[in-house]
């Protein structure tokens, strides 16, 4: 829907006269028209007087036309529409030459809404007439104005060259007034000789663009486009009309200069490149021949000045670094990144240097990579001109600084994507090599075995060059070979095999137990042989893990590559996860080997230290404690039972409640000053840690004088290995005596009826055992046992028959039965 519009905007109408039949005009007029209804000539004239009209519309019934001459006396511009209800001819022409505009019957069709369309549209034609003239009017002002302020200047010559016409705003250009212009004489003393070829002009009719040099009335000189157009204007043949490009002519050079510096930024690889760029090429662009660049660095937290142009060295001396602070141009500029221009900087406070002689000084943030300074020693050299390049130049400059920093960012993404991918590659290929290894190590069925599958899978392929186990062997501080796979080339018989922190990568291994990398062989070879001898067979890098599990070093694992940089530090980490699993897996079949020999070795051992607790129970309570029983084991600690000498059951007790090591303890038996105690432990017995290696602890007994351990050494286990692991856990180890025996076979039984019992029953036997209950007669009832466990007598003679039915169930072979037992107890 149309906007209502504004009573302003309406044409204003006078409708003089009233009768009924002239009233559907008169409506028509008011829904388009602001309508003065008036009833005769003189209130019409009146009405005209008193203020804007745009129309007059009168209706009359008698045939005369004297409302119409009066009224065009009175407003000789305005249309007047003549309404009558009885037309003829005769009349439309009295009308008409009364001064009627129009002329309209009332048995016109759409009578009202004709009168009103050519009401409307006759007072916007006077309306527009009005305004194109008033417009005419206001542009001769417009022409004349202008003309005298306009900076171009126009001249007109005669065919002499002599001044016809000057613009009064020759000043703008020239300095020189209109009289002085015409003083010069000819147009020549102005803008020079041979401006233009006087054929090629009139051949043309007219020169366009027509650059020179004219010198003005201060002796400054400026760049004129001149257009030279052939005229005949009061006695002129030639008229110039002239501009002044200089301020153009100087951004051009600028632009042209500042695209040239682009483009050789667009190929600049580093910040300090860029830097240089700028200020080597700021005296061409800005005409500043002064000029620096600070670019930030952000671990000193300084702005630092990276490339600058001798004449700032000269004009403000050597350049400090700044803070990125306020209370410098130079931090300011960087910190609030508004730009800065100034006339005459020594009217800064925050100049950092009076003595310096620059005056008009511009400094620029490069956003966040730094600041760019120029100047020069004149006050009042920057005009709008330079302040627009030099914002253009910072911007360019900006705009590289970011475009190499991302560069960087991405070259440094891409060398840690390569990075990631090559340490993925080399992870997924030793896990492969970790997967054959387990699956070969699983399968194995001796020590030898387990070491040449590591050795085998590690060089399959190509993968390393060469690797091999050793140890240290017996009586010697030197590495001995167990097992070499992959193309050594007699490496080992060229190094030295002495156990040493600082010898070959193995050696040193053994010597401190830790993991050893070499990343590049090439290193430091005068001052270690053993590099040689690697590179001499492409060994170019190495390392070396410690074959260790629960304390015991079975050994060194040693892996040679042909590649510098060949074990990273996830590679490592694999790797020294591989050595414990190749050192539990030889521990793991030493176990079963020790299972399946009678021929042991039995180790008499004194120690002494917190890892025995029950030495503290026997030198507290005046004691000796001996262990002569298996170590039962749950997943959560140890316990055992030992025979007391020498010492009543409460002193044993207050001594058990404040002995390290001790989580819970429980008299068995007593008989006076001796008995048996159940002991259970906060850690892993040493006991429990032996048998992980297939060593039996046969007798331990404590006393006030010290700790003895009786262990026996299955064959195939070194002794060695067993004192190694006792340093561990004791602060001294003395091995007293040693000697090679024979023990009866009957693992096999035991483990038989120990699967059949749980770990409840087996401890209400051992209980009801060392108390004395099997014993003839017996020592302890059924009762007295039970409430010692704090079990009811039921449940005692319960698991009690339970054991002893598996037990008869191993000997006799009743399996099926045996097993119903042992599910139900």
């Amino acid at each position: 829907m149309d906007a209502t519009p504004d009573a302003e905007s309406l044409p204003r109408v006078v409708f003089v006269g009233g009768p009924d039949w002239a009233e559907p005009a008169a409506a028509e007029l008011e829904s388009a028209a602001s309508v003065r209804r008036v009833e005769n000539v003189a209130d019409a004239r009146e009405r005209l007087s008193a203020g804007r009209t745009d129309a007059v519309v009168v209706a009359r019934s008698e045939p005369s036309v004297d409302a119409v001459s009066d009224l065009r006396a009175a407003a000789s511009d305005l249309p007047i529409v003549f309404c009558t209800d009885s037309g003829s001819e005769s009349l439309a022409r009295d009308a008409t030459a009364a001064g009627a505009t129009e002329y309209v019957p009332a048995d016109t069709p759409a009578f009202g809404a004709y009168v009103r369309d050519r009401t409307v549209a006759a007072a916007a034609d006077v309306a527009e007439r009005v305004e194109l003239a008033r417009e005419l009017r206001a542009s001769e002002e417009l022409h004349r104005v202008t003309l005298n302020n306009m900076t171009d200047t126009v001249l007109i010559t005669d065919d002499e060259g002599e001044f016809t016409y000057v613009c009064p705003n020759v000043h703008f250009i020239f300095g020189y007034t209109d009289a002085e212009i015409r003083e010069l004489g000819t147009i020549d003393e102005l803008l020079g000789e041979d401006l233009f070829e006087e054929a090629e002009l009139a051949e043309s009719g007219v020169l366009t663009n027509v650059e020179c040099t004219a010198t003005d009335k201060a002796g400054e000189e400026h760049t004129l486009l001149v257009n030279v157009r052939e005229v005949s204007i009061q006695g002129g043949t030639t008229l110039y009309s002239c501009r002044d490009v200089t301020t153009r002519k100087q951004r051009e050079e600028a632009l042209t200069g500042l695209h040239r510096t682009t483009g050789e930024l667009q190929y600049a690889e580093t910040a300090r490149e860029i830097a240089h760029h700028v200020v080597d090429d700021a005296a061409e662009i800005l005409g500043c021949a002064a000029s620096a660049v600070f670019l930030f660095d952000a671990e000193k937290n300084r702005l630092e000045p990276v490339a600058h142009t001798a004449a700032m060295d000269r004009l403000y001396g050597p350049l400090p670094s700044f803070r990125p602070t306020e209370s410098r141009l130079v931090g300011r500029a960087f910190v609030t990144g508004e730009p800065l221009f100034f006339d005459d900087v020594h009217d800064s406070p925050l100049l950092s240097n009076p003595a310096t002689d620059l005056r008009s000084v511009v400094v620029l943030s490069l956003g966040d990579h730094g600041v760019f300074v120029a100047g020069v020693d004149t006050v009042g050299a920057f005009d709008d001109v330079h302040r627009e390049i030099a914002d253009l130049l910072a911007t360019t400059a900006e705009a590289a600084l970011d475009r190499v920093n991302r560069q960087s960012q991405l070259r440094k993404q891409d060398r840690e994507l390569k990075r990631r991918n090559e340490r993925l590659v080399s992870l997924n290929r030793v896990n492969e090599i970790i997967r054959e290894v387990d699956q070969s190590v699983i399968r194995a069925e001796t020590r030898e075995e387990v070491e040449r599958a590591v050795c085998e899978r590690l060089t399959a392929d190509e993968r390393y060059q060469f690797a091999w186990v050793g140890s240290v062997g017996p009586g010697s501080q030197r590495l001995v070979s167990r097992v070499e796979r992959g193309d050594g080339r007699g490496y080992l018989e060229d190094v030295s095999l002495a156990v040493d922190a600082d010898g070959e990568p193995a050696c040193s291994t053994a010597a401190t137990g830790e993991e050893t990398s070499v990343s590049n062989v090439a290193t430091d070879l005068r001052e270690t042989p053993w590099r040689r001898a690697a590179l001499e067979r492409d060994f170019q890098s190495v390392l070396a893990v410690p074959l260790s599990y629960d304390g015991v070093s079975y050994g060194v694992l040693a892996v040679y590559a042909d590649r510098p940089a060949a074990f990273d530090g996830m590679v490592q980490t694999v790797m020294s996860e591989l050595g414990e699993t190749v050192a539990s897996a030889i521990s793991a079949v030493e176990r079963k080997a020790a299972l399946l020999t009678t021929a042991v070795t039995r180790a008499e051992y004194a120690v002494s230290g917190d890892g025995f607790p029950l030495s503290q129970v026997a030198e507290r309570a005046g004691c000796s404690l001996s262990v002569v029983s298996g170590v039962r084991r749950t997943d959560d600690d140890d316990s055992l039972f030992a025979t007391v000498e020498g010492a009543s059951m409460d002193d044993v007790e207050a001594a058990a409640a404040n002995a390290p090591g001790i989580a819970d303890y429980r008299v068995v038996a007593s008989d006076g000053s001796s008995g048996t105690v159940w002991f259970r432990f906060v850690r892993p017995f040493i006991a429990s840690r032996l048998a992980n290696h297939g060593v039996v602890l046969h007798r331990a007994e404590a006393t006030p004088e010290g700790t003895t351990l009786r262990i026996d050494v299955p064959d195939g286990v070194e002794i060695r290995s067993v004192t190694q692991l006792l340093s561990g856990t004791f602060d001294s180890v003395s091995l007293r005596s040693k000697r090679h025996r024979e023990q009866p076979a009957g693992g096999e039984f035991t483990a038989a009826v120990l699967d059949r019992v749980t770990e409840r029953q087996l401890e209400v036997v051992q209980t009801a055992y060392h108390a004395g209950y099997f014993e003839d007669p017996r020592e302890h009832s059924g009762t007295d046992v039970a409430e010692t466990l704090d079990i009811s007598p039921a449940a005692f003679y319960r698991h009690v028959r339970t054991v002893q039915r598996e037990l008869f169930a191993v000997i006799f072979g009743d399996a099926g039965h045996s097993g119903r037992v042992a599910r139900r107890g």
